[in-house]
C-alpha cells in the first residue's frame, strides 16, 4: 500500500478491497485522478482508496495519470543531535527540492539542502523512506514523490533560509522539540517521524 498526501488528506493506493466507512473506495483504472484530486483539495472528499489487485503495478498506474515531480531531501543532524528544520509557508518542514536532469538522488538531498539552509559538510548515512503528495503549480496537479536520507554534518555556522524559496527561517531543532513542531507540519513529513 502507498500513502499519497493531497492537501494532508490521505490517498490510499492498495490492492485490497476494504469495505467504505469513512472513506470513499475508486478503481485505479477507471478513476479520473484529477476529478478525485479536485474534490480532495475542495475539501470534498477527506480520504480515499485507489484498488488495483496488482500491487506491483499500482504506483505505475497512477504515475500514469498523474504527472511526476522527483525531489530528494534530508533529516539533517548536527554534532549535537539535533534536526534541520525549515519554516516555509507557516509551517515546519525539511529541506528538499526538485532533482535535476541527470543528478543523482543523493547528489540533489545534499545539493537542496545546500542551496536551502546555507548548512555545508553533509554525509549521507542512510536512505529513508520515499514519501508522495500531490501539490499544484501553474494550474497542473503533479505528484511530488520524495527520495528522503539521513545525513549527518559537523557544520558550525549559521544555517540561512533560501529567500526566492520562501524560507523564512531555519532551525536546528533539539529530539524534545520535534513532537511539538510536527504539530505545525505536514503530514508526509510526520511519517519520516514514526
Amino acid at each position: 500500500m502507498y500513502k499519497v498526501f493531497v492537501n494532508d488528506k490521505p490517498l490510499f493506493l492498495t490492492n485490497e478491497v476494504i469495505k467504505e466507512t469513512d472513506f470513499q473506495f475508486f478503481l485505479l483504472e477507471s478513476i479520473e485522478v484529477e476529478n478525485l484530486i479536485v474534490k480532495m483539495f475542495q475539501n470534498k472528499v477527506q480520504k480515499a482508496f485507489l484498488y488495483h489487485p496488482d500491487e506491483k503495478v499500482l504506483l505505475k498506474l497512477f504515475k500514469e495519470k498523474i504527472p511526476v515531480a522527483k525531489a530528494a531531501g534530508g533529516i539533517v543532524y548536527n554534532k549535537n543531535g539535533e534536526i534541520l528544520f525549515i519554516l516555509r509557508h507557516g509551517k515546519w518542514d525539511l529541506p528538499k527540492g526538485g532533482i535535476e536532469k541527470k543528478e543523482k538522488k543523493k547528489a540533489a538531498a545534499i545539493r537542496e539542502v545546500e542551496e536551502e539552509t546555507g548548512v555545508t559538510g553533509m554525509k549521507i548515512t542512510a536512505k529513508l523512506q520515499k514519501t508522495y503528495h500531490v501539490f499544484k503549480r501553474n494550474g497542473v496537479y503533479k505528484l511530488k514523490l520524495t527520495n528522503w536520507y539521513e545525513m549527518h554534518t559537523d557544520f558550525d555556522g549559521l544555517p540561512k533560509g533560501q529567500i526566492e524559496e520562501g524560507i523564512e527561517r531555519v532551525y536546528w531543532a533539539k529530539p524534545e522539540e520535534i513532537p511539538a513542531m510536527l504539530e505545525n507540519s505536514y503530514e508526509n513529513i510526520k511519517l519520516l517521524f514514526e
